[in-house]
């Protein structure tokens, strides 16, 4: 299992690795939060939420969750985990500039998924 620091370490390198103009406007930047967060439409705690963007009162930042990551991945070499960070990461950018351009493409996809998530449990 990959710990904290050396995640920080990854997450901060493949952040600092984005063109910068995709930074535009997210003014609380990048976090990495050390708890595991649970979706709210999951059924007995199975479904993580790996990060989120968020845009209200505080400004437009992004949450990563280590604890989430090392529920669901904790598992995975260094290499296959770092993968999956960027893929999140560079999700939740493409919700930011989404966001900026009025857009909801990836919103809606992500409803989709939960949705799909949900008909399956009803199954």
């Amino acid at each position: 299992m990959l710990g904290f620091e050396k995640f920080a370490q990854i997450l901060d390198e493949i952040a600092n690795n984005l063109p910068e103009e995709i930074y535009v406007e997210l003014n609380g930047g990048v976090n990495l939060l050390p708890n595991c967060k649970i979706h709210p439409e999951s059924k007995d705690g199975e479904l993580f939420v790996l990060g989120d963007y968020n845009h209200n009162h505080l400004g437009r930042y992004i949450n990563i969750y280590y604890g989430s990551f090392m529920q669901t991945y904790g598992y995975y070499d260094e290499a296959a985990l770092s993968e999956k960070i960027a893929h999140t990461l560079k999700h939740e950018f493409v919700h930011h500039l989404e966001s900026l351009a009025g857009e909801k493409d990836l919103e809606i996809a992500d409803a989709e998924f939960i949705a799909r998530y949900k008909a399956r449990l009803n199954e």
